[in-house]
């Protein structure tokens, strides 16, 4: 395959990761996707020397991995309890 066509399909994965990510319940799962979705934004901005694109998405998957690292640490752990 050309490089265009692998770069024009890394664009059309990220966008379908974003817009998977759009309709999730689960912040959590909303957060991976998403943060999935813009990295692969990101580079397919990188690779078609489009500096706005590319920036903006890897500013949103650094606020994406904020929250998910709050979203982490706040986490109580479940108590197992032992069945006798």
């Amino acid at each position: 395959m050309e490089s265009t066509n692998m770069i024009e399909i890394l664009g059309y994965v990220a966008s379908v990761m974003v817009a998977i990510s759009l309709m999730m319940k689960d912040i959590i799962m909303l957060r991976w996707l998403n943060f999935v979705g813009c990295g692969l934004f990101a580079a397919y901005g990188y690779a078609i020397d489009a500096w706005p694109v590319a920036g903006m998405n890897a500013f949103v998957a650094g606020i994406n991995i904020y929250h998910l690292v709050k979203i982490y640490r706040t986490k109580t752990p479940e108590v197992q309890v032992a069945s006798a």
